[in-house]
């Protein structure tokens, strides 16, 4: 566990001692819940519980669903048609379900965030945040094969436009999409496939989980400072730490509470507002829809994906060189996955000494910007392709791309940062107030 120095569990009745010699659970418990935390963490510190919450819906509410889920491509639009009329709760547990996925993506988007803000992915904690990448790719791809099952026709045409992408890889590229479809359309096989994939990878995604907690409980938590925590003594790290039981516990409980208050407002009240009407027509291969569009959570990179084009003479200039092996095509898949890539490539791309981007006054700016830069992708990956939703795409896409590989690495070498506090009891007391004589917190001046 974390190497913070505090105390740890000492079995005192006789079961516990037969237990912890032949078991453990008690110390991994215990250690977990009174793990030294920083006390200084913000609001921003709530969302590891709230992706927990929305990991155990979605099995949960999945498992329900899958037991009256019939995966043919003749029967499973009605099925999801008998879940939501016939079995007993069943349109409540499908919009847990599908509103889950969006909370799920919302929360998960917010703590990505807050870590390249707060400077999480850096040293000593760089296989933490790859292991969080690797989940959100999971959680990716688990949201891709689930909005596959309905087999409405957004389901449908969705499909086969995304998985037309692998086709794109140039020499194995059809092979791929075969072997991935099970033939070469979407059909029967290719509904099977994303089926059982879709009940197996939430397990795989938990298990990522218990190594991510596992990973930073090791290297101890981040803090908006960015200071870690003093590790000469127990006495020193007690005054910049706080037991995760139960202040933290509370006040995450109480964060979840008020953000499932708004989240059942959404299940009870407006329960398809983040959806697709086509999705409630049963898929046609005949009858394509107007404009297909993927869930929101993946616009942003869809965005990325259309805005290399043929026409930009970035894809040219490649095309060119690898004598026409990278098309457009090839050349937007690359961009789409590259994007997710130079996140995990972050800590190695941020050349700066200083990890919060509290100090970096240079770095907030340019955050702010790539922020802003997200919800622009996300808003014009829902629309056409057309002028000028082709250069805003284009634009916000070079962006993204230039944050990390430019603006990051030259940001260490240009920015001077503010003064940090010498550590996490100076910063609390700065934020919080401070203590007198007898103990008493009083407000800061």
């Amino acid at each position: 566990m974390s190497g913070i120095p505090h105390d740890h569990y000492e079995p005192k009745t006789g079961l516990e001692k037969w237990l912890h010699r032949r078991l453990p659970a008690g110390a991994i418990i215990y250690d977990t819940l009174m793990i030294p935390t920083p006390k200084n963490l913000n609001w921003m510190w709530i969302w590891g519980i709230v992706l927990a919450f929305c990991l155990v819906l979605q099995i949960a509410t999945g498992v329900v669903l899958a037991m009256h889920y019939t995966p043919h491509v003749d029967m499973a639009f009605a099925s999801i048609e008998h879940i939501m009329r016939n079995v007993n709760g069943g349109h409540m547990i499908r919009y847990l379900h599908m509103n889950g996925a969006s909370l799920f993506f919302f929360a998960v988007y917010l703590h990505i965030f807050r870590g390249l803000y707060y400077g999480s992915y850096k040293e000593p904690r760089e296989v933490t945040w790859v292991i969080g990448m690797l989940i959100y790719l999971l959680m990716m791809g688990t949201a891709f094969m689930g909005y596959v099952l309905p087999w409405g026709q957004m389901s449908l045409h969705g499909t086969a436009v995304i998985t037309s992408l692998f086709g794109a890889i140039p020499f194995v590229g059809e092979s791929i999409q075969t072997w991935l479809l099970g033939g070469s359309a979407v059909g029967q096989p290719a509904l099977n496939r994303f089926f059982s994939l879709h009940y197996l990878l939430p397990f795989v995604i938990a298990g990522l989980v218990v190594v991510h907690i596992w990973a930073f409980h090791s290297t101890g938590n981040n803090n908006p400072t960015g200071v870690e925590v003093r590790r000469g003594s127990k006495a020193e790290a007690e005054k910049d730490t706080l037991p995760f039981w139960p202040y933290f516990v509370i006040k995450d409980l109480f964060a979840l509470s008020l953000i499932l208050l708004i989240f059942f407002a959404v299940v009870g009240f407006m329960p398809n507002y983040l959806g697709h009407p086509d999705n409630y027509i049963e898929g046609n291969p005949l009858a394509t829809p107007a404009h297909i569009v993927p869930e929101w959570y993946f616009l942003p990179f869809y965005a990325i994906l259309r805005a290399f084009t043929a026409d930009v003479w970035l894809v040219q200039l490649v095309s060119f060189v690898t004598g026409g092996i990278i098309d457009a095509k090839f050349f937007g898949v690359l961009a789409m996955f590259g994007a997710i890539a130079v996140m995990a490539l972050a800590p190695w791309l941020d050349t700066s000494s200083v990890r919060s981007g509290r100090y970096r006054p240079m770095f907030k700016w340019w955050f702010a910007l790539l922020v802003v830069d997200f919800i622009v992708l996300m808003w014009v990956g829902a629309r056409d392709t057309e002028w000028p939703h082709d250069w805003i795409s284009l634009i916000a896409s070079a962006y993204w791309f230039a944050y990390f590989l430019v603006i990051l690495p030259l940001l260490g070498v240009l920015e001077k940062p503010t003064a940090i506090p010498a550590t996490i009891e100076d910063d609390f007391k700065e934020h919080y107030g401070k203590a007198d004589a007898d103990g008493a917190t009083q407000p800061a001046e």
